[in-house]
């Protein structure tokens, strides 16, 4: 087993007392010190790292961004139809590591955050246009390129939704009932199509 120097298990200790500050207090209203001292490190430490506060929370949300796109391409790997990589990718998006809820908090931070900040506005397109690719990387295979590109605008809106809801602790309560919601959305999209 390799071994993993100081510093990337302090910056990753950072980035996940990021998260979990961010999902207790539910917006990015946290300060480098209460993050510092949740990752058992010093504010001059936190500061050494990563600089200014920012540059945390972009370290953070690229951190999300980075893990949820590992998941993806392994279970895509995993998918042999069209079917299964529209399953796959929804799957994904309310597996145990994504669907929590520091996590989810995190995200609804970061959503609001990026009307302010054109730096987390950049990574929260670079992950909607991975979201919007991975679902046409499947319904392009079972639907005409209009209709896919419609029903993938569609399932991303029930997956940032779905977020939104939970986020806001008004939601499906778990990740089973939210894919069932969106697999209920596409069966009757895609059932729609076969009776044409």
């Amino acid at each position: 087993m390799p071994k993993i120097g100081m510093e990337p298990l302090r910056r990753k200790a950072l980035i996940d007392a990021t998260i979990s500050a961010i999902g207790e207090r539910g917006s990015l209203d946290v300060t480098m010190s209460e993050i510092a001292g949740r990752a058992g490190v010093s504010s001059a430490l936190a500061h050494h790292y990563f600089g200014a506060k920012d540059e945390l929370l972009l370290a953070t949300m690229r951190h999300i961004l980075a893990e949820l796109t590992t998941d993806m391409r392994r279970a895509l790997q995993s998918a042999t139809s069209p079917r299964q990589r529209v399953s796959a990718v929804v799957a994904v998006n309310f597996s145990d590591i994504q669907f929590q809820p520091e996590t989810i908090a995190a995200w609804l931070a970061f959503y609001v955050e990026a009307q302010k900040s054109s730096a987390l506005r950049r990574l929260l397109r670079v992950y909607a246009r991975r979201l919007h690719s991975n679902l046409m990387s499947g319904l392009t295979g079972i639907l005409p390129r209009a209709e896919a590109d419609r029903a993938a605008e569609a399932t991303a809106a029930m997956i940032d939704g779905l977020y939104i809801r939970r986020a806001l602790k008004d939601g499906v309560p778990d990740a089973a009932t939210a894919i069932a919601l969106v697999e209920d959305y596409l069966e009757t999209k895609l059932g729609e199509r076969h009776q044409q």
